[in-house]
C-alpha cells in the first residue's frame, strides 16, 4: 500500500457555512452520471463524504450492499453517522481515510466516488490510482469537480471578480488546483486509465430563484468571513479584513437582487477499471 502524502490544505474547512452547503447535496444533485450503473447489491466508497448526505443516498440506493464513507478530517464523521441514523440507514459507515493511501485491499469496491475531492488534494494523480487500485475488476471510478475559472454569474459584480480571483490564489497556495474539473480526464490518464475506459462528462449548478439566490449569496457571504478560506486568506498575506468585507458584502447584494444568476460547472469523469 503506498505511504500517506502530505495533503493539500482543505481550502473551506468546517466552519457552519461551509457544512450547509455541504449537507444540501445529494445523490441526484451531485452525482446523477453515476446514478444509471448504481445496483442495489453494490459495494462503494465515498470519499470526502464529508456530512454523510450523499453516502446516506447511496447506502438506500444500494440497501443489499454496503457503503463506506471516509473523509480526511475525523471531526465531521460524527455529523455523517448521525445522519445517517436519522434516515434509519444501517449499511453504511464512516472512517478517517487519506485518499493518497486507503487501507482497503485491491478490488474490493464496485464502487469508488469522489465528489469536489481532487480539487483539493495534493496529488490527484495519485489519488486516482488509488482508487482504481480499490475498485473491482471491472468496477467504475466516478470523479466530479468543480471548475471555478468557468463559473458565470450576472449581473456584473466586481466583489465577485475579486472574490473568484483569491479564492484561486488562496486555493493554489494551498497546493490544490480550483480549476479541475477541465483537469480530470487528463490526471485520469496520467493514472494510468486507457482513454476508451474513461467517460468524460460535465453538468452545472444554478442559483437564480429568490430562495436558492439568496441561500447560495448569505452561505458565501458567511464564508467569505469566517471560514478557513477567509482565515488562510488572511494568513497568507492575500487579503485584508477590508477586502473580505467588501466580498461578504458583494454576496449578500447579488443574492438579493432578482436578476441574478449564477451557473457552477462540473467535469465529470466515470473510469472502468
Amino acid at each position: 500500500m503506498p505511504m500517506a502524502k502530505e495533503t493539500a490544505k482543505y481550502i473551506h474547512g468546517h466552519h457552519e457555512s461551509v457544512l450547509r452547503s455541504h449537507a444540501w447535496r445529494t445523490a441526484e444533485n451531485s452525482a446523477a452520471y453515476l446514478l444509471p450503473y448504481l445496483k442495489t447489491d453494490h459495494t462503494i466508497l465515498d470519499i470526502g463524504c464529508g456530512p454523510g448526505t450523499i453516502t446516506a443516498d447511496f447506502a438506500e440506493i444500494a440497501h443489499d450492499g454496503r457503503v463506506t464513507g471516509v473523509d480526511y478530517v475525523a471531526d465531521v464523521l460524527p455529523k455523517a453517522e448521525a445522519a445517517a441514523a436519522e434516515r434509519g440507514v444501517t449499511n453504511a459507515s464512516f472512517e478517517q481515510a487519506d485518499v493518497h493511501a486507503l487501507r482497503f485491499a485491491d478490488g474490493t469496491f464496485d464502487i469508488v466516488h469522489a465528489h469536489q475531492v481532487l480539487q483539493h488534494v495534493s496529488d490527484p494523480v495519485q489519488a486516482l490510482s488509488e482508487m482504481r487500485r480499490v475498485a473491482k475488476p471491472g468496477g467504475l471510478i466516478a470523479v466530479r469537480d468543480s471548475d471555478y475559472a468557468a463559473f458565470t454569474w450576472f449581473p456584473e459584480s466586481q466583489g465577485l471578480t475579486d472574490w473568484l480571483d483569491l479564492y484561486e490564489t488562496v486555493a493554489r497556495a494551498g497546493g490544490g488546483e480550483p480549476d479541475a474539473g477541465r483537469r480530470l480526464k487528463s490526471w485520469a490518464l496520467k493514472a494510468g486509465f486507457p482513454e476508451s475506459a474513461i467517460e468524460a462528462t460535465s453538468s452545472t449548478w444554478t442559483f437564480s430563484d429568490e430562495t436558492d439566490r439568496n441561500w447560495w449569496g448569505d452561505l458565501w457571504a458567511d464564508r467569505s468571513l469566517h471560514s478557513d478560506f477567509a482565515s488562510q486568506a488572511l494568513d497568507g498575506g492575500h487579503a485584508t479584513p477590508e477586502q473580505l468585507q467588501a466580498i461578504s458584502d458583494s454576496w449578500k447584494s447579488w443574492g438579493r437582487d432578482e436578476a441574478s444568476w449564477l451557473m457552477i460547472p462540473h467535469g465529470e469523469i466515470l473510469c472502468r477499471a
